[in-house]
């Protein structure tokens, strides 16, 4: 907290505002207005941003759905916008939805109950703070194990005599 000199009425003070802090990764923010076309909109920047870092094997549909699901829940508390904020970090992707709705009431968990099903989803969550509800998932973008193939008998090695 900080004062600032003020005329007649004595100095003023200048409440610090908390801010999330994301460092030495790649970040994006991203803010639309919380209407109904919103969801869409987001998941569709998201994935667009997300792509532009060069993860090849994102599974983007997971991406999609994660932030649109975020979103919905964020738009649910009644602000006039939200805020999308991405940053990535060892082949994992979180992203951030805020309401802007200070005051906001915890919203119902089944949202995370649907991110925690989808499979790229490895943690997610909300929490409220001064400046509105916060609702994150972290997913997993890192290249998948090759499959293991399956070992036969290869064809005409006359092992069915």
């Amino acid at each position: 907290m900080t004062t600032t000199p003020a005329g007649e009425g004595g100095p003023t003070v200048d409440r610090a505002r908390p801010r999330m802090e994301i460092r030495n990764r790649q970040t994006a923010g991203l803010t639309f207005r919380a209407d109904q076309w919103a969801a869409k909109k987001a998941g569709a920047q998201a994935t667009a941003t997300v792509r532009a870092w060069g993860y090849a094997h994102l599974d983007e549909p997971d991406l999609d759905t994660a932030v649109r699901r975020l979103v919905q829940a964020a738009v649910a508390d009644g602000g006039k916008r939200i805020s999308v904020h991405l940053a990535d970090q060892d082949h994992r992707i979180l992203a951030v939805v805020l309401s802007h709705v200070a005051g906001a009431a915890p919203g119902e968990d089944a949202v995370l109950g649907e991110l925690a099903a989808l499979r790229t989803v490895v943690s997610c969550g909300s929490d409220i703070a001064p400046d509105g509800r916060r609702v994150w998932a972290l997913l997993d973008a890192a290249p998948r194990p090759p499959r293991e193939r399956r070992s036969g008998p290869a064809a005409g090695d006359g092992s069915d005599a």
